[in-house]
């Protein structure tokens, strides 16, 4: 026998796909983290990810941003290998149908980040040229400005 749920699981699913980036995103924002919240920023993250591919929009864009997410946060940890990873995932994502530039500039900017992060000044203003003209790209100018405001933060560690 089927036991039947006793909650609307499409709503948990939405309720914590946002919830969930929201709390990483806190402490992405706060100055000083300990280790702990250093692991809870990554865990949120990706359940975050997790809830949003449960939910019937689910879209590329929605991928690129929390891929881009997941990228950043390992940006901040200094943990390049992650860092790539994750941006590559976001640039795969926001080079699909439906992906606005905003997104596409984003995913350079993480492996801008990455590259940053391992040391690699070359591939990181490779992507920073690539995020750019992207940027140029993006007929908004709050996001356009937003985009390239975050590429001028990027420097070698």
């Amino acid at each position: 026998m089927t036991k039947k749920e006793d909650f609307d699981q499409a709503a948990a699913h939405k309720y914590f796909s946002a919830n969930c980036f929201n709390r990483a995103w806190e402490l992405i924002d706060k100055k000083q983290r300990t280790p702990q919240e250093d692991e809870q920023m990554i865990r949120l993250s990706l359940a975050s990810h997790y809830h949003w591919t449960q939910r019937p929009d689910y879209s590329n864009t929605s991928a690129s941003i929390g891929y881009w997410q997941t990228a950043r946060i390992y940006a901040i940890l200094n943990q390049a290998g992650n860092a790539a990873r994750y941006g590559q995932l976001c640039l795969e994502a926001s080079q699909a149908e439906g992906v606005t530039p905003f997104y596409l500039g984003y995913a350079y900017e993480s492996l801008s980040r990455a590259a940053a992060v391992a040391g690699d000044e070359q591939e990181m203003n490779a992507y920073l040229k690539q995020a750019r003209a992207t940027a140029e790209r993006v007929s908004e100018l709050e996001d356009r400005k937003m985009l390239l405001d975050d590429l001028e933060t990027i420097q070698l560690n």
